[in-house]
């Protein structure tokens, strides 16, 4: 897959209970939080796909 790096960059901000799930799901995966939030905002649907 063809990456493209800092087309836009995001800040958010979590919940501590948000931040914690996040974390320790990606202790349990050894994946980082980055590769995380990109797979799923990937998954969300969009009209194009439907």
């Amino acid at each position: 897959m063809n990456k493209k790096w800092a087309v836009k960059r995001l800040t958010i901000n979590l919940t501590s209970s948000e931040a914690e799930k996040l974390e320790k799901y990606c202790s349990m995966t050894g994946r980082p939080a980055t590769d995380v939030i990109r797979e799923l905002i990937r998954s969300l649907p969009t009209e194009d796909e439907e």
